[in-house]
């Protein structure tokens, strides 16, 4: 089997050890082509003209259709990260090229910090650092976190995909209500996944936390809107892990400057706010710079995934976390 390597550096280091790279070699020969890009530079054509398959990441060039046509050998599409709209097009899906995503394991990291920004809201920790902060002396944090606290909250969670998902099998072992708000999904299903399902407005009006996981669609931009979020009680936390998009940012400034909601904003749209957003000084607001996905050593779970995948087509399995064209849209 002819493996083509092509991420730019410094990734491909990052996302595969020592260990996963003899992992490739054992089953294919392993041909590297790191630049960034150009599926349709010299070199890159000469190398895709033999792969049989094409190892991406991101930065890796967009293969569409005309590239496709350049690489008759081609069976497999395996992405070491999650999306793989910037790597394949639709069109690619529909003919008969494999293709695998990692978005299953990049949504354990996503998941995990939407559950670590969830305990620590309920707790009132952002709110007691803030005022300790400012009182730098001592706090009467029994008077001040008098209606925090992490048992018997009810926390929302909006939309039930990979990462949502994820997110409600680490919400299990706590004491707390948990409703989950996504149109595709009958009431038992929602009750599997240790939900009880609600509709959005419900979900808004009753949660002490708020966990977006939606996709960014048509019909989801701007879904949490001035309405909408009028409806969430006074002192609610919004987290929002999935697209910026999915909120009116206007609104939801409006509502943390007259500090009625507090927000955890980990994407915004734009990716990077305005130097002049009041996002980056309000008390209530924790702001990250898109860093719930997987970053650091987490890199080389999402590598060791796309090596898994590429050893099953070697013995003529089927992929474990594939992207067909049905679900081209809504997963990948």
């Amino acid at each position: 089997m002819r493996i083509l390597l092509a991420l730019p550096e410094p990734l491909p280091g990052r996302f595969f050890s020592r260990a996963a790279r003899e992992r490739l070699a054992a089953v294919g020969e392993v041909d590297v082509h790191p630049t960034p890009a150009d599926h349709r530079s010299p070199a890159a054509t000469a190398a895709l003209a033999e792969a049989e398959v094409l190892v991406t990441g991101w930065g890796t060039d967009l293969l569409d259709e005309e590239v496709l046509a350049t690489a008759p050998r081609l069976r497999a599409v395996v992405h070491s990260a999650g999306s793989v709209r910037p790597v394949v097009t639709a069109g690619v899906v529909g003919r008969g090229v494999l293709v695998s995503s990692q978005a299953r394991l990049n949504a354990l990291p996503v998941a995990e910090y939407a559950l670590a920004t969830i305990l620590l809201s309920l707790k009132g920790v952002l709110v007691a650092q803030r005022r300790y902060r400012e009182a730098r002396g001592a706090v009467d944090v029994r008077d001040l976190l008098s209606s925090h606290g992490v048992h018997a909250r009810r926390v929302g969670v909006v939309g039930a995909s990979v990462v949502g998902r994820r997110l409600l099998e680490l919400l299990r072992p706590f004491d707390l209500e948990v409703v989950l708000a996504d149109p595709t999904l009958e009431a038992g299903e929602a009750a599997a996944l240790g939900a009880e399902l609600v509709d959005l407005d419900e979900l808004l009006r009753t949660s002490d936390v708020v966990s977006l996981h939606a996709p960014l669609l048509p019909s989801t931009r701007g879904m949490l809107d001035a309405r909408r979020l009028a409806l969430m009680p006074d002192g609610a936390v919004l987290v929002n892990t999935a697209r910026g998009g999915l909120v009116d940012e206007a609104a939801l400034v409006a509502e943390l400057v007259a500090e009625r909601l507090s927000a955890v904003l980990d994407v915004t749209e734009p990716e990077v706010p305005d130097p002049s957003s009041p996002l980056w000084d309000l008390p209530g607001v924790l702001l990250t710079p898109h860093v719930a996905g997987a970053l650091g050593s987490e890199l080389l779970r999402l590598g060791d995934g796309a090596v898994e995948e590429v050893e099953r087509l070697a013995a003529g399995l089927p992929l474990l976390r594939p992207v067909t064209s049905q679900v081209y849209d809504r997963l990948a």
